[in-house]
């Protein structure tokens, strides 16, 4: 057994950690027709966020028609703060792939750090799930969230890394991060964090106590420069352990953007939480996901060895956070693109071959302007209208990470996730 996985059994099954190193993975070689198809995919995923951010705030629209043309009234002008988050980090993206002159992107960027900064609607340093694109006010009497808040942070951190030629943007990175009170966000907890608080009735019942992709927002907070949290944060939430199809490993929510969206941002390759490698932990999430679908085959065929992947989506009925294993009882033989999509870090010899096939599904009809629609049901024929900005987010990312780590790069050289990595005790190659 490999160090890596002896460390894993350590954490499962409560034996002695191993002494073994924390090594850095080697990179992935990809063939110039993979880099060809990634390109392709990641250029189509940042337009849009370039056509479907707002020009005087720049706040990312939370969904849009896959053909980009006009939502319905309800749906037009709402942006939300986590797509924002993954936006900012697809303008950097854009800058260091050349898609965008750099002192384009950096506007843009800059833009919407200005009116976060300033003039978007917030408690506490926290901002609300969904906002007006053009003016920062709450929409949907949505909730100030904390891990949409997270989200955008990871953006908002990755921004000031990417442009550190540009003092404005780092002046305004800090604003909004000093600015956020975690300790309030605790709601008199010792430590675990509180999903959110709404005006009218205070804080959320719920809170984040089991793996999810809080992670990010808990490293944060251990990093805090005004308002740090204890590492008593970091250990209190449960780590549930699922086994499926011969892989185990620790899942919370049955959605695998669980395993996604924080290490779009953190950078867990070569690290130890106490025997946990959850680089590692994502990689056989991924695999189980997939091994579950082709088990769902017998009831939906069109799910295949290419043809698998179930994240919280869209469906025919609307959006529906499933998932699993253990699968959700109302998956209907939906295909989500951003399953191995987010994947493409962890996974990307299942992954690429899942995003091929996608494309090629009924002669493209899944895939168009900004990439992959948001979901489809090769069963019945069904192809979602809508792209949504989280989704086309974390494929966007996850492929960079992929092609050369640039996402980790940025994010991690901030001093703060250097502190919150320690803080937390998660050991990092070459600093044991």
């Amino acid at each position: 057994m490999s160090g890596r996985r002896l460390l894993f059994a350590a954490a499962l099954f409560g034996l002695p950690a191993c002494s073994a190193p924390v090594r850095q993975p080697a990179p992935v070689s990809l063939r110039a027709e993979d880099e060809a198809f990634l390109e392709d995919l990641s250029r189509r995923s940042f337009l849009y966020f370039a056509e479907q951010s707002d020009p005087g705030t720049g706040l990312v629209l939370d969904r849009a028609r896959a053909d980009g043309s006009q939502m319905d009234e309800a749906h037009r002008y709402v942006a939300s703060s986590a797509a924002t988050g993954f936006g900012l980090t697809a303008f950097c993206i854009a800058a260091g792939r050349g898609w965008l002159p750099r002192e384009e992107a950096a506007v843009r960027a800059r833009r919407a750090l200005e009116f976060f900064a300033g003039k978007a609607a917030h408690e506490r340093g926290w901002f609300y799930h969904w906002l007006d694109s053009r003016t920062g006010e709450r929409v949907w009497n949505s909730e100030i969230s904390s891990i949409d808040t997270a989200l955008l942070l990871g953006g908002v951190l990755t921004a000031k890394q990417c442009f550190a030629g540009y003092p404005e943007i780092g002046a305004l990175s800090d604003k909004i991060y000093s600015r956020l009170d975690f300790r309030w966000m605790l709601n008199g907890d010792p430590a675990l964090l509180s999903h959110g608080w709404k005006p009218e009735s205070g804080f959320l019942k719920f809170r984040w106590d089991t793996h999810a992709e809080s992670m990010l927002l808990y490293l944060l907070g251990l990093g805090s420069p005004t308002s740090p949290l204890t590492r008593a944060s970091w250990l209190a939430w449960k780590r549930p352990v699922v086994s499926y199809g011969g892989f185990t490993y620790i899942s919370g929510a049955p959605p695998l953007f669980i395993h996604q969206y924080s290490q779009a941002w953190v950078d867990f390759r070569g690290t130890d939480d106490g025997g946990i490698d959850w680089f590692e932990n994502s990689r056989l999430a991924t695999r189980a996901n997939r091994a579950m679908c082709l088990d769902l085959a017998q009831r939906f065929p069109g799910y295949g060895p290419e043809l698998w992947g179930i994240t919280a989506s869209d469906g025919p009925s609307g959006y529906v956070a499933w998932g699993g294993p253990p699968a959700t009882p109302d998956i209907d033989g939906t295909v989500v693109p951003c399953g191995p999509g987010g994947s493409l870090m962890f996974a990307p010899d299942l992954a690429l071959p899942a995003l091929k096939a996608m494309k090629a599904y009924g002669g493209g009809k899944a895939y168009g302007k900004y990439g992959f629609a948001d979901a489809f049901n090769p069963a019945t024929g069904w192809v979602d209208t809508d792209v949504l900005g989280i989704d086309a987010g974390i494929t966007l990312l996850s492929a960079e990470n992929l092609r050369g780590g640039s996402v980790w790069k940025w994010f991690m050289a901030n001093k703060e996730i250097k502190a919150g990595l320690p803080a937390a005790g998660v050991k990092v190659a070459g600093k044991n």
